[in-house]
């Protein structure tokens, strides 16, 4: 008797951009999917401006990569995310992703630095850590255009709405109050400033999520951001006040 023979992978026939000045990453991302899925990669590489014209014409379609299976085409990556039946992002949907993924990081360097610190991880210090970490961190993705986030602050801020340049103003004094807090030192100035801007804060969000009932992306991460105005958005400015009140009072 003869040893069965292996069953052949699918084939799976990919187009895709590959230039001297640019190598398409949905191309790159398409062909590890088709593996994935166990296909065999015919790969076929668009090179020149001229190729991916004619490919597209050929094909009377607007973009590269588009990917065939049994002969027929599929599309792109999103294409082939839905064809094997896998979820597919969808840009405009409202995530508390980016608020998960800064208050989990800072969170760990809080641990981390107090245990260097202190010889314990969860030292009383960690938690004023974790606050200044964070309010340095989200001064950050302010910081990267301040001026789309201080447009969207000026959707529920309250007193943004009264003085636009609070917007501006904001990502410095978040910054500046979580580096001080970081570095114990000048409490008579960055309590304050913390308890300032998280008691407006909280005040607004609560306003515009909890009485007006308004659907509003929160600024917290950015202006560009999809997270919603919410609780976390709340809690987060809570934070900054409970912080505040116990380094004054200490």
């Amino acid at each position: 008797m003869t040893a069965a023979q292996p069953k052949a992978k699918p084939t799976a026939v990919l187009y895709r951009m590959v230039t001297d000045q640019h190598v398409c990453p949905w191309g790159l991302r398409a062909k590890d999917l088709l593996r994935r899925q166990g296909y065999a990669v015919e790969d076929h590489l668009l090179t020149t401006r001229e190729e991916i014209d004619v490919f597209k014409a050929a094909h009377g379609v607007k973009t590269t990569p588009q990917a065939f299976i049994d002969g027929q085409r599929i599309g792109g990556y999103d294409d082939l995310r839905r064809h094997f039946g896998k979820p597919v992002r969808d840009p405009k949907a409202k995530t508390y992703t980016p608020v998960i993924a800064v208050f989990a990081v800072t969170a760990l360097m809080a641990l981390a630095a107090s245990r260097v610190a202190t010889g314990q991880a969860f030292a009383p210090q960690a938690l004023q850590w974790f606050i200044a970490f964070s309010m340095c961190v989200l001064g950050i993705l302010k910081l990267r255009d301040v001026e789309t986030f201080a447009t969207m602050f000026l959707g529920y801020d309250l007193l943004a709405r009264r003085w636009p340049a609070y917007g501006w103003v904001y990502p410095f004094a978040e910054v500046g109050a979580g580096v001080l807090m970081i570095a114990g030192v000048l409490t008579w100035l960055s309590a304050p400033v913390a308890l300032f801007i998280g008691g407006v804060g909280a005040v607004s969000v609560f306003k515009a999520v909890y009485i007006d009932k308004r659907d509003l992306k929160c600024a917290c991460v950015g202006g560009d951001s999809n997270v919603p105005l919410g609780f976390i958005s709340l809690v987060e400015n809570l934070m900054m006040v409970v912080m505040a009140i116990w380094m004054l009072a200490m």
